[in-house]
């Protein structure tokens, strides 16, 4: 049956409960994945198929600024009808406000995220209630976060003088103030492709105080690129400068999703991957012009990496 015959199943998007249920039970982690354009949502849709995984598609405020929330939307509704078996999630990534969280519900997304940890405690306690109140009305789910990652990301851009790991009672506190559904924490990681200056580090002992205090309850991981070495390489050979890149190793991750973790966002790794491929299909072939032609082995790129966090570091394969 070609693509003009066939009948149209669409599958609607799911929240984060059941998938973060399973997942805290199994002792593996969701893969949330950053996604821009067309050419990195087929990528991770199809990887997501072969490894028979559910995924998060998650778009940052710098996405719906650059793609349209509209575009973004529509492109993850045509997934769901090429992938009908997939439990997939439609993430708000790092939402800055009440108001682009609401837009965000009232457009479509299955899960939003308010990250309030930029305020006094107070405060991010009211406006995340306020989110949760209107969020689960309409049926979507809310992840906040409590503590401050270090890096910069996409807006997100917090000094490493001014990173502040979670306090454990505080994220008890927190939970049951707000009613929100899952909570990211600081525990180590930071946004972006420059992690550490010295040796890699997770505070699995705060994590798993945490996981005691809130038994059952996902907690989610920012900032949890592993930097992968080939891409960087791979950007550097081809011209590029990525000098310094350093992210958190897939054996760290790997345990933190046998604990509590149920979460792990991964964006800077999507993005090495496909600039190592585009840099690379640009210098073997400078003749080349047509955008199909580079965009190709970028979306394979994506896929292959995606593919490989799914069954090596997340363990959600087979899990669909």
């Amino acid at each position: 049956m070609n693509q003009l015959e066939r009948k149209v199943i669409t599958m609607p998007l799911v929240g984060t409960t059941e998938m973060f249920k399973k997942a805290y039970e199994g002792h593996y982690a969701i893969g949330a994945f950053n996604v821009n354009n067309m050419e990195i949502i087929q990528g991770i849709m199809e990887a997501a198929k072969e490894e028979e995984s559910p995924v998060i598609l998650q778009a940052s405020e710098g996405a719906r600024n650059y793609a349209g929330q509209e575009y973004i939307v529509g492109l993850v509704k045509i997934a769901l009808q090429d992938y009908p078996e997939i439990p997939t999630a439609l993430h708000l990534d790092h939402g800055s406000s009440y108001e682009i969280c609401k837009a965000c519900i009232d457009g479509g997304f299955s899960s939003v995220m308010y990250d309030g940890s930029k305020h006094p405690f107070e405060e991010n306690v009211k406006v995340t209630k306020q989110i949760v109140e209107y969020a689960h009305d309409k049926g979507v789910v809310v992840e906040a976060e409590l503590g401050r990652l270090a890096g910069v990301e996409d807006m997100v851009s917090v000094d490493a003088k001014d990173a502040i790991f979670t306090d454990p009672d505080q994220a008890a506190e927190f939970v049951e103030r707000t009613g929100c559904d899952s909570l990211a924490i600081a525990i180590g990681t930071s946004h972006g492709a420059y992690k550490y200056k010295g040796d890699p580090y997770l505070d699995y002992e705060r994590l798993e105080k945490v996981g005691k205090l809130l038994p059952g309850y996902p907690i989610v991981l920012h900032g949890a690129s592993t930097v992968i070495p080939e891409f960087v390489e791979k950007c550097n050979q081809y011209g590029g400068k990525v000098l310094g890149a350093k992210g958190v190793p897939e054996d760290m991750l790997r345990k933190a999703a046998t604990m509590a973790v149920c979460k792990i966002n991964i964006d800077s790794d999507l993005r090495l991957a496909m600039t190592a491929a585009i840099r690379q299909h640009m210098f073997e072939h400078p003749d080349h012009f047509d955008p199909r032609q580079y965009l190709t082995p970028a979306r394979d790129h994506i896929r292959e990496l995606v593919r490989h966090k799914m069954h090596d570091v997340l363990g959600c394969s087979g899990k669909a």
